[in-house]
């Protein structure tokens, strides 16, 4: 079945964006079954205070909601930034068939950049990774992100407040 990468990435875009105005790390994940969305969400873990309220666990539990059923496996995750080793475990474990990313996370992914946990040779189900999609877009909201966390932190905002 062919999907448009970029409109539902795109889509991801959207709720990286909401992230952000919410003041959380700018993550966001569709789930689409058959052209449908199924799932979405944004990093929540501020909000929720909770480590693992991550765009794509969130996303992936109101997926298996839809559907009534926890094996995703003719699904396709899209996500602005590459999975954490939590979260390809994850899609691992549901069966996902498909994880589409924009851009690389080097320090902390756990897709292709440093564990390779979703095609990890002794797993029974791999799932199959395009990365790259709208990367320039994706890298953006985490770059005004990380600026803003900079600028908070920064020698003489004893005030710890953004800049305008």
């Amino acid at each position: 079945m062919q999907y448009d990468h970029q409109h539902y990435m795109r889509m991801a875009l959207r709720e990286a964006e909401q992230a952000l105005a919410e003041g959380e790390v700018p993550v966001g994940a569709v789930v689409v079954h058959e052209q449908r969305v199924i799932g979405r969400a944004h990093n929540q873990v501020e909000r929720l205070r909770d480590a693992t309220a991550h765009a794509e666990m969130i996303a992936l539990t109101q997926a298996a909601a839809t559907l009534g059923d926890w094996r995703l496996d003719a699904c396709t995750l899209y996500v602005t930034l590459e999975p954490c080793a939590m979260c390809a475990g994850a899609l691992v474990q549901c069966r996902v068939a498909t994880v589409v990313f924009g851009a690389r996370d080097w320090p902390q992914g756990g897709t292709l950049s440093n564990f390779g946990i979703v095609q990890y040779p002794k797993n029974i189900h791999k799932v199959a990774v395009i990365e790259g999609v709208l990367e320039e877009e994706c890298k953006a909201l985490l770059q005004i992100f990380f600026a803003r966390v900079r600028a908070r932190r920064a020698p003489g905002n004893e005030a710890g407040t953004e800049p305008r």
